[in-house]
């Protein structure tokens, strides 16, 4: 532990941009990305197992037993002293076929249900990962991208580990297993494959490399008009209040268009892999058949074996072009999985030591500053707070005022451990925060933030988020504290209402009562309230006020002070200036002194010095 108080392991480092650092790094270079989806499957080997039982089993019988089948119709059930039974080798075809049947919708389901399990494993693990993360990682990374990407990207994922994959093994299989059987049928003609490989590889891996870049831009062009999507939808009213509909539209237009200039480019690009690929397969498949055609003529080679080499080149030409179909759908999956491990790989900047302080018990409520300075991982130039010290007792009610950029929220972010201090120490019941449990310092902590932020659920979720396994009277309790009851009995469903995205069915006033309920049954010593009636009319200010005293009885309170009633409540005043203490004291003492909070008082409240 250093002078300050803070244990050298436990301090934050500024995290770099999770997408920044991707772009900066560059593309993904090979499939190798796809061992994350690898390893999710892994997970379920009985299902992995049956699925690639019913891949081999299909590949085989198609490339393999097919042929073989051709062949002893032609040579035994067309028998050239006129003993053949034709019934027979059909009959042994048909039960080929339905064994292929069978074997296919197997491997179908196992295969398309380990795409859906392992899709959804990933998006939960991502998402579990992402609720780790300190907030200075969606300070630097847009979380309207991260989502984009957790829905484009997993969908990628999906119909590749459900279907590309699949159809990448079936073929790798048959184009293997065939080309092994066209040598033990007319080796003489194999060979001419070994020629070929070469010749068709090259243009593939020259297109696949371009490919591969061309679709990781593609991916990002798509999570951009993604992103575009959410931000203006979730701001229509601002949009349509200014009027810029159309210049919204023409924005949006814009990204479309470079969206589909991108595509087209990846789609021409794969179309001109493609068209290479399949002329030069099918073109030596050609000159092979040619080549056994002479065989045949020259009595060398046997009708039926000429069929089945027919049929087995055929699977090896299409296994071969189907490939060349699926590459750049792997190479897409393995930028999307790529992108998805970088998330899973983040690591939060704040974390608990391994042998955690624990914090002592009953809690007291004390909040301690030390010489505490700061500056935001994406604002390292200026310190938002500089030298600052503070120590509040139990039981105290401290008001925070001054101007916008004073450091205020900061105190705030400090004490609830969301970032870390470069120098000095926060203290809670005398412990430091680096030292503790960040899950255990919030159990310790209510927050009432200045405008409520409710979620896409109903009335009794919101109001237990606070504290989940609440009863019903408990919950009850709370909301007619906080001045909530009257207009949730009123509700279509009671508290089982449904209360729309971020509670738009509820109106400013509403929604604070609720965030200042669900802070009651928190039932934490320490409040941190950033004033919560600046932007309400007096009839709804009066009765969240009035919730907000009740709150406040008997807790440890910072507030972030915007109204003149609150200030002189308080025990003591803290003005904040440019990151640091300008002066505190009452609110008569402070009016009197002439000073900082005296011209913020008369500007901000209206109050003239008394």
């Amino acid at each position: 532990m250093d002078e300050t108080g803070d244990t050298p392991e436990a301090e934050s480092t500024p995290q770099r941009g999770f997408f920044g650092r991707k772009r900066k790094n560059g593309e993904t270079r090979s499939l190798g990305a796809l061992a994350m989806v690898w390893q999710a499957a892994k997970a379920y080997p009985l299902q992995l197992t049956l699925a690639a039982i019913a891949l081999l089993a299909t590949a085989l019988i198609t490339s393999l037993a097919l042929p073989s089948a051709l062949k002893l119709i032609i040579d035994r059930g067309f028998g050239s002293d006129g003993t053949g039974d034709i019934g027979r080798w059909f009959r042994y075809l048909l039960a080929l076929v339905a064994t292929l049947g069978v074997f296919t919708a197997l491997r179908f389901y196992f295969v398309s249900w380990l795409g859906e399990r392992v899709v959804a494993d990933i998006r939960r693990n991502v998402h579990e990962n992402l609720l780790r993360l300190s907030p200075s990682f969606f300070e630097e990374n847009s979380p309207k991208e991260i989502s984009s990407r957790m829905t484009s990207d997993t969908a990628v994922i999906e119909q590749v580990v459900g279907t590309t994959i699949s159809v990448a093994l079936r073929n790798a299989i048959m184009a293997v297993a065939a080309a092994g059987y066209l040598f033990w049928l007319a080796p003489q003609l194999a060979v001419y494959i070994f020629i070929g490989i070469p010749i068709v590889i090259l243009p593939i891996a020259i297109f696949g490399a371009r490919l591969r870049n061309i679709s990781r831009s593609s991916q990002d062009r798509i999570a951009d008009v993604g992103a575009m999507v959410t931000e203006v939808l979730s701001a229509m009213k601002v949009v349509q209040a200014f009027g810029q509909q159309d210049r919204e539209s023409a924005r949006f237009s814009d990204a479309v268009e470079r969206t589909f200039d991108t595509a087209r480019k990846r789609v021409l690009l794969r179309a001109l892999m493609t068209a290479t690929a399949i002329t030069l397969i099918f073109g030596a498949i050609v000159l092979l058949l040619w080549r056994g055609a002479v065989l045949v003529e020259a009595g060398e080679l046997t009708g039926g074996t000429i069929m089945a080499f027919v049929f087995a080149g055929m699977i090896v030409g299409g296994s071969f072009g189907a490939l060349t179909e699926v590459v750049g759908d792997l190479l897409r999956a393995a930028g999307a999985a790529g992108r998805l491990s970088e998330l899973l790989a983040e690591k939060p900047g704040i974390a608990a030591p391994a042998r955690p302080e624990a914090l002592p018990s009953p809690a007291r409520g004390s909040l301690s500053f030390r010489n505490v300075t700061f500056r935001y991982p994406t604002r390292l130039e200026a310190a938002a707070i500089t030298d600052f010290s503070l120590e509040v007792e139990p039981g105290e009610t401290v008001a925070i005022v001054g101007p916008s950029g004073a450091g205020k929220s900061t105190i705030f972010q400090l004490a609830e451990r969301f970032y870390d201090p470069q120098a000095g120490t926060v203290r809670l019941d005398g412990i430091p925060l680096t030292s503790a449990d960040p899950a255990e310092i919030r159990r310790r902590i209510a927050f009432v933030p200045q405008e409520g932020v409710l979620f896409s659920a109903s009335a009794r979720d919101n109001l237990r988020y606070g504290n989940w396994e609440a009863s019903e009277e408990d919950i009850w309790a709370a909301a007619r504290a906080a001045n909530a009851a009257e207009f949730l009995e009123k509700l279509p469903d009671g508290l089982d209402t449904y209360l729309g995205e971020n509670g738009t069915q509820l109106s400013g006033g509403q929604r604070q009562r609720i965030a200042i309920a669900r802070a009651l049954l928190r039932d934490a010593p320490i409040l941190l309230l950033d004033e919560a009636t600046s932007a309400l009319d007096a009839e709804s200010e009066r009765l969240v006020q009035d919730a907000l005293e009740r709150l406040m009885d008997n807790r440890t309170t910072l507030v972030i002070a915007h109204r003149l009633a609150t200030v002189r409540a308080a025990d003591r005043i803290v003005v904040m200036d440019d990151g640091r203490i300008a002066e505190q004291g009452t609110h008569s003492q402070l009016a009197d002194n002439g000073g900082l909070y005296a011209r913020l008082a008369s500007l901000q409240f209206g109050l003239h010095s008394a």
